[in-house]
Parts: C-alpha cells; structure tokens; sequence
C-alpha cells in the first residue's frame, strides 16, 4: 500500500541452523533432536519479548516512551537469563527436560547445555523487535525486511564457516548457537541504527497532548501482555508436542527421531505461512483514526478495504505455496535433502507431517487480520481467552488422536493445526463481540447527537409562550 512497505521476511533461518547440525555425521539425530528441545524451550521466553515490536508500533510516539520500552526490555531479558541459567544448572531443568520429554541422559546433557548457550538470546531478540516496532511505524519496513534479510545471511555464512573449524569435533552444538548470536547481531544493529539514522531526531523528546500524551509502562504492560500471552502459549506448543510425542513412543529410539523430524519440519513447513503473522502490523500502521499515525504523513490513502484484499491476496499466495511445496512429488524430500542436509530415509518421513502444513495459512490469517484491527482499537485484552483454548485443544488432540492411530511427527503437527483453528475461532468471537459493542456505541453517541442538535433547534420557552399568546389573541 506505500512505497515504502516491503512483504514480510519468511522465518527460514531454521535451515542453516539444522544443517549446521545435520552435516555431524555422527550423532547427527540426537543433536538435532537436543538442538530442537533448547531452541523450542528458548522460544517460550523470547516469544512474549517479541511482541513489543507491537508495542513500539502502537505506542512509542517520543524519545521518552522508547525509553520506557527499552527499559522493560532490559528486565525481561534479565529474567529470562535467569530462567535459563536455573533449568540449566538446576532439579527443575532436569525434570522438565530429562523426565517430562522421557529422553535419555545423553540428549538431556546436550539439551541443557545448549540452553545455556541460548540464556543471552531474549534480550538481544527483544531489543531487535522493540525497533523494528518503531520502525513499522514510520513505514520503514523495507529496513526491516533488509534487517532479517541480514540475519539469515549471517547465519548461513557462519554456519559454513564455523564447519571448517574445530567445533565439529569439540562443541558441534555451538555451531548452530553461535550462527543464532551472529545473526541475531547483525539484525539488533541493522535496526538501532535504522532508527538513528531515520527516526530519533524527527520524534519529539515527550509525546504532546495531540497523541495522547506520554503512554506510561502500565499501559504499555496492559497493551502488551494479552498479545504476550497468545505468542507464549504459541511458543509453548512446540514443546508440548514434543513431549506429547516422545512420551506416546515411550522415549525410545523412535520418539528421538519423532523429535528430530519435527525440529527438522517446522522451519520448512512454517516458511510458505509464517510471514502472514506480520499481516497484523498493517491495521495500526495505516489506520487513520490512530493519533500516532499523525506523525507519519503519506500520500495514499489506504482503507479497510484495501487491507482485506490485500491479507486475502497474501493468504491465496501462501496456500498455493505450500501446496506446490508440500504436493508436488519430490519436492519437499529434496529441500530437505538439499537444504536440510538429512538423508533419503528420513526425508521420507517428514512427507507427510508437511503436508499437514499445507492448511495452516486459513486459520493464520484470520487471527493475524482480525489481531491486527483488535490492536488498532487497543482491545487486546479480548484475546487473552484464545491462547487458553488453544492449549486446550492441542492438549485434547495430543491426546486423543493415538488412539485414532496417529503417532509420531504427524500427531504433533495435526494437534498444532486443531489448536491453531481453535485459537482463530476464539479470535473470531472476539471481534465480533467488540465489533458489535463498538457499533452500539458509534449508534449511542448518534442518537444521544441527535437530541442535542434537536434541542439547539428549539426557540427558547418564552418565546414559544409568545407565540402561543399571539396566535390566541388573532383568533
């Protein structure tokens, strides 16, 4: 809709980092499979920091509102630091990791080790997205497209490099973590200086009464921990599932490649339909009626209209990619291979789990349109029951669809498209329902208009006893 405005950047930084892993020959399965319980466990806490690019994108209208946004940044990440030093080092990590997933002593060694390594990831992720909020905000996009671009990039370089190193034989884990950091670097610079460059100096240094005056980190905290909570219980899923799934195979030799083929299918599969959750930052950037957006001038005008065709346009794009992707034959088995770097064998049973991918661009883009416009109108706080009921459902599919004879790499991902529909479904309500409260008072504030313009009309009392009395005396 701007000249500015960029698509979004598909989360494929998974790839380089499991062919980091994948090209160990030796014990290739297991650290694929420890590398994928740290990262999903990792995900569960820098899922929530991430949300504050929503938070810089709706509130962040001056210097001192950065400040504030920063500055929870900070203390989230010291908290999760926290967290993954004490399920590194702790009983707690042991039984989380060891005993719930019912993997051997070998994969819950490296598994917390490398959630250690993973313990300063948060805080740079969120100080990254706290940015590229902002960043969105004044149309610069295209920067941030530029920004993930870089992180991908950086990422694959250093895994190719750090493969030549003695890593190989010493750490292999460190191989895809440190690739992770130097990603995550590249990124958090490429966006602080954007901002610098193009935005510090045009903001005021406090937000005039105009747009509402300076947002307090109350309202930055009530804003954001709905939203917070949906991505938290979205990050959580993968973990879930892989203990769901390890735990129905027994913690066997087969659970651990049920988990590997799941750590090596979800950075394919979420390719063709990750990037429509960005399709929620459009409605805040371009709505008209937001005071921030007064600060942000451009020449076209861009409706809801043009926002529904433009996220149906982007969910058709999605669905024909991953059906051309995950159906044609051949041709997920050879990115897997290809990209990847896993053998004929196991591709083969990653087939059928990305085909189940295929659906998942429907369910997306209902909950990120539809979040989009909630958050435009900063009713987050009606999305707060999705996230429960996604849990409940993907809980309810992890346990009832063994028994219907679906096991392994498959009943993950079939439990995560029922809990995706169930969480687009309970988004849905809630729109409707303050879709319908926003209606009835939109026809309150007419009506009560109404009366007031009706009663301005009138001549005053006396001079309609006047009137009367004039109109008598004739007669």
């Amino acid at each position: 809709p701007d000249k500015k405005t960029a698509w979004p950047i598909p989360n494929i930084w998974g790839w380089a980092l499991n062919r980091g892993i994948a090209a160990v020959k030796e014990d290739a399965v297991e650290m694929l499979a420890s590398y994928g319980l740290a990262y999903s466990l990792m995900k569960f806490f820098t899922g929530p920091m991430s949300d504050f690019k929503n938070v810089g994108l709706v509130f962040v209208n001056s210097k001192r509102d950065r400040t504030k946004a920063v500055l929870c940044m900070v203390v989230a990440g010291a908290i999760a630091a926290v967290f993954h030093t004490l399920i590194a080092y702790s009983d707690l990590g042991y039984y989380i990791i060891n005993k719930l997933h019912h993997v051997d002593e070998s994969v819950g060694s490296k598994t917390r080790r490398a959630f250690l390594y993973l313990a300063a990831f948060p805080f740079m992720d969120a100080m990254a997205w706290t940015h590229a909020g902002i960043l969105l905000k004044h149309k610069y996009s295209f920067l941030v497209g530029c920004a993930s671009i870089s992180d991908v990039i950086a990422q694959v370089v250093f895994v190719a490099i750090l493969l030549h190193s003695h890593l190989e034989c010493r750490e292999p884990l460190l191989i895809p973590i440190l690739s992770l950091y130097m990603g995550a670097l590249v990124r958090c610079t490429t966006l602080c200086l954007g901002y610098y460059k193009n935005i510090h100096d045009i903001i005021p240094d406090r937000s005039g009464p105009e747009l509402g005056g300076d947002a307090t980190i109350r309202k930055m905290l009530s804003f954001w921990w709905p939203l917070a909570l949906i991505l938290a219980t979205q990050r959580i899923s993968r973990p879930i599932v892989n203990l769901f799934v390890s735990r129905d195979l027994g913690g066997s030799s087969a659970a651990t490649e049920a988990v590997a083929i799941l750590t090596a299918t979800y950075p394919v599969g979420h390719m063709p339909y990750g990037w429509l959750t960005e399709i929620r930052a459009v409605y805040p950037a371009f709505d008209k009626n937001n005071p921030s957006n007064k600060l942000v001038s451009t020449s076209n005008t861009v409706t809801a209209a043009h926002i529904k065709k433009f996220t149906f346009v982007c969910m058709a794009l999605s669905l024909t990619l991953c059906f051309v992707m995950f159906w044609t034959p051949n041709v997920s088995e050879k990115i897997l291979i290809d990209i990847i770097g896993v053998d004929f064998a196991f591709a083969e049973l990653c087939v059928v789990p990305l085909r189940i991918f295929s659906f998942f661009p429907v369910p997306v883009t209902v909950r990120a349109h539809l979040t989009g416009w909630l958050m435009t109108l900063k009713k987050t706080f009606v999305l707060a029951p999705s996230s429960v009921l996604r849990i409940i459902v993907l809980i309810a599919s992890l346990v009832v669809l063994p028994y219907l004879g679906v096991h392994g790499a498959t009943l993950g991902v079939g439990s995560l498209l029922a809990g995706f529909v169930g969480e687009s479904t309970m988004v849905a309500i809630a729109a409707c329902y303050v879709y319908r409260k926003q209606k009835k008072k939109m026809e309150n504030e007419s009506a009560t208009e109404g009366e007031d313009s009706a009663m301005t009309d009138m001549p005053p009392t006396e001079e309609v006893t006047d009137i009367v009395e004039m109109r008598e005396e004739n007669e």
